[in-house]
């Protein structure tokens, strides 16, 4: 663990991550979202942007009152920002000397695009051996290094479009990018394994997680299906390949989602319909038939549905055990978040600062997530983290803390 600047916006011991620096070189979504995500668990997030800044910064609308970019704003709470244009030789020194006094650097530059800057991993573990070097890409360091990382592109070229839509219709995006939270969810577990590995050894390595590895993992059963299956899923519009009802299906008034998971889940859901019959027809027995005769099952719960409205049946089915939603607009979503007292709105910052914000989505009971930092201003804390580094000793050979 190092000194942090500042002292990173915290009181000592705040957080389980307190007195980790992490030097953030990466943009956009992928790595901010990570580093975002071990700010909030009390790490010193130093967030490295050019002289332009992260084009995140300039995604509008929507903004903030303040005229700050909310895409900007919803992944950089937490975090110290520093400009340095690396072919500037005294901008590009501050960053060595950042990477040297770091426990982990983050980027997401094409695959040896650092390399020039002597910040690649085999420079800067060279003034750092125990630094850990998380790298993000679109398509991996081999032969994809040349294709360009954007997660609209890996969405199509993964198959994960190809799943998505209806079944006669063209392949749709997925409403956020997922597989952009995806890499960064799996570059901070990767973190966070080297850092143990880092405490018990003293030895620091390197991460490479890419958008499109993720994807094959995250898609689970979709790849599966065809790696151990030799299935090629398809589009299903709302309907799942392997359950029946797993989906939305109408009501006196909307849509309301209803998943029967299993045998039990299913002959409540015929009760409460009040058909309990059909939960012993051979045809509905098992959830294979049930997916194999799907056809014959829709219109049976369909007629049913129809006599009352979504919440009607909303309450009954979630008070007798059966899985149901309605389909909410994110606001509905986040008022419905609050009923349940998740309280998904948090405070960042404080006084005339604060600023309002998404919590992190772990409750911890013993090192909540902290809130301190409204996602900076460019350059806000350049002179700040400068006068840190002229004041720490300067590195061994041994790159050693």
């Amino acid at each position: 663990m190092t000194s942090t600047p500042g002292g990173a916006g915290t009181p000592a011991g705040h957080g389980p991550l307190h007195g980790v620096v992490v030097a953030d070189f990466s943009r956009i979504l992928a790595g901010p979202y990570a580093t975002m995500l071990l700010a909030d668990l009390g790490a010193t997030v130093i967030k490295v942007e050019g002289p332009g800044g992260d084009d995140t910064r300039t995604w509008v609308p929507p903004v903030r009152p303040d005229g700050v970019a909310t895409y900007y704003a919803s992944i950089n709470r937490n975090k110290k920002s520093v400009v340095l244009d690396f072919k500037d030789p005294e901008d590009l020194a501050t960053a060595h000397a950042l990477t040297a006094a770091a426990d982990v650097m983050i980027e997401n530059f094409r695959p040896g695009g650092l390399a020039k800057f002597g910040l690649d991993y085999t420079a800067v573990a060279d003034r750092n051996p125990a630094i850990i070097y998380s790298s993000i890409s679109g398509f991996g360091s081999a032969e994809g290094a040349h294709l360009p990382g954007y997660d609209l592109i890996v969405q199509a070229m993964s198959g994960l479009m190809s799943l998505t839509g209806d079944p006669g219709g063209p392949p749709y995006r997925a409403g956020i990018s997922v597989f952009d939270v995806m890499s960064g969810l799996h570059s901070t577990i990767a973190i966070l394994a080297a850092l143990r590995h880092r405490d018990a050894t003293g030895q620091g390595q390197h991460l490479e997680a890419s958008l499109m590895a993720s994807a094959m993992s995250g898609l689970v059963n979709q790849t599966m299906a065809y790696v151990g299956g030799g299935v090629t899923p398809h589009r299903m519009g709302n309907a799942h390949p392997s359950l029946f009802p797993y989906e939305p299906l109408p009501t006196a008034d909307a849509d309301l989602i209803i998943t029967a998971g299993n045998n039990s889940q299913f002959r409540k859901l015929c009760e409460v319909l009040g058909i309990g019959e059909v939960a012993d027809d051979a045809r509905f027995a098992e959830n294979g038939d049930r997916t194999a005769n799907r056809e014959e099952l829709r219109p049976l719960l369909v007629e049913r549905l129809g006599t009352q409205s979504a919440e009607h049946w909303f309450e009954r089915l979630n008070a007798a055990g059966v899985p149901s939603g309605p389909i909410n607009s994110i606001a509905e979503g986040v008022e419905y978040a609050k009923k349940l007292g998740l309280d998904p709105v948090v405070q960042v910052g404080s006084g005339d600062d604060a600023v309002p914000g998404v919590r992190h989505p772990v409750t911890f009971s013993a090192t909540p997530p902290r809130y301190d930092l409204p996602p900076p201003r460019l350059g806000e804390h350049t002179d700040e983290v400068r006068d840190w580094l002229a004041t720490r000793p300067a590195a061994t050979p041994a790159g050693g803390h």
